[in-house]
């Protein structure tokens, strides 16, 4: 009894020295231990805000492959700095032939809550499992807690039969004139109008849309946006959600067309919108690039990237995957980042880094060791 009284003293003050060496402190780039002394793996995410905690959901990476052999994880805090494994938000399937098998792909997760349908919706890029990435999908998933589990409803491809809003008639007739199998070759000048023109869309109209790299975005009206790299990742897309979030109203626009762009976050001050992305690299860091609107709907001007310092020119080495509002703070904005290690995916690093603004509102993010909530202020 004695030598068990002494083994749960032991775990407690172990436990108890773990959360004490995890300072109140960002420490972008760093290992970043959860409360069980473990690096936390939950890439590619979002952090949700509900009744006072933090949910962060990211890819469960394995140590080895890029395949998901686990699913989504996720993990609560109350300060942001301490954050604790609360599992397996959303699983991979054991049933042979699911969209969500184990051995699918399952990327950049988002969760938004519906406060009409009192759920928990998660969004993710989906694809098949030992089709690499031609499926190009999104997945849809439910919960009625924030730590689920959450439900796996379907996966498709967006906006089925449908054209930008923007689309005129003079432009649809344009677009279905675009012959891909005219262009042997891709990247030249010529190739590259016809994909501004629409010829991708024109191609994926019938099926719906591809989609990739992934965001969700909720105005201050409550209404969702699903943004995401579109047509062979050389077009982002902004599609708007229906009101329980589980599907699309049909009206959505193209932003950069043929810019290849992929990571998109999104954030909004002061009434202007600001979409952070990267360019196409694989798992190679690149210059981000950024975009500004005075609507979601456009038109999207683009800017210079927001990174200054050593290391900007490689985003300080990471990829966005989202950008989270933090309560209580009027300029509370931060970028989150992943630092991809491809040769061992689990032990991908994160970069946090707060957004600071100008005097004429335009975001500017440099690179900072060390940094806390108070520097928000």
């Amino acid at each position: 009894m004695n030598g068990l009284r002494s083994l749960f003293l032991s775990a407690a003050c172990l436990l108890a020295l773990t959360l004490a060496a995890q300072p109140a402190e960002f420490r972008p780039g760093e290992e970043w231990p959860d409360t069980n002394g473990e690096h936390i793996n939950a890439h590619g995410g979002a952090v949700l805000f509900h009744e006072g905690v933090y949910y962060w959901y990211g890819e469960n990476r394995p140590d080895r492959g890029f395949t998901t052999e686990v699913g989504v994880e996720v993990y609560s805090s109350t300060d942001l700095y301490r954050w604790k494994d609360e599992g397996v938000a959303l699983a991979v399937s054991a049933e042979e032939g699911s969209p969500i098998e184990k051995g699918c792909i399952m990327e950049r997760p988002k969760v938004v809550y519906n406060p009409k349908t009192r759920q928990f919706v998660m969004l993710f890029h989906l694809e098949l499992k030992g089709r690499g990435y031609e499926a190009a999908r999104v997945g849809f998933a439910v919960s009625d807690s924030p730590t689920g589990p959450f439900r796996f409803l379907r996966s498709l491809r967006p906006n089925a039969g449908r054209w930008p809003v923007e689309f005129k008639r003079a432009d649809v007739r344009c677009a279905e004139k675009q012959n891909p199998a005219d262009y042997k070759d891709w990247w030249t000048p010529e190739w590259r109008t016809a994909i501004e023109k629409g010829m991708f869309t024109a191609r994926d109209r019938k099926g719906g849309q591809m989609s990739r790299d992934m965001t969700v975005y909720v105005d201050d009206d409550g209404k969702a946006y699903h943004i995401f790299s579109s047509e062979d990742n050389l077009t982002l897309h902004l599609a708007e959600l229906t009101d329980d979030f589980l599907d699309y109203t049909g009206r959505y626009t193209r932003i950069a067309p043929g810019g290849q762009n992929e990571a998109p976050t999104v954030f909004k001050r002061n009434g202007m919108y600001w979409l952070i992305t990267s360019g196409c690299t694989g798992w190679a860091p690149n210059q981000a690039r950024m975009f500004c609107a005075p609507s979601l709907w456009g038109p999207w001007k683009q800017l210079p990237s927001p990174f200054e310092g050593e290391g900007a020119e490689r985003t300080f080495g990471g990829q966005g995957t989202y950008v989270l509002k933090v309560p209580g703070h009027t300029d509370g904005f931060v970028f989150m980042a992943d630092v991809w290690n491809p040769s061992h995916l689990r032990r991908s690093r994160h970069i946090w880094l707060p957004i600071a603004f100008r005097a004429d509102g335009t975001p500017f993010i440099p690179w900072r060791d060390r940094w806390t909530l108070e520097d928000l202020k």
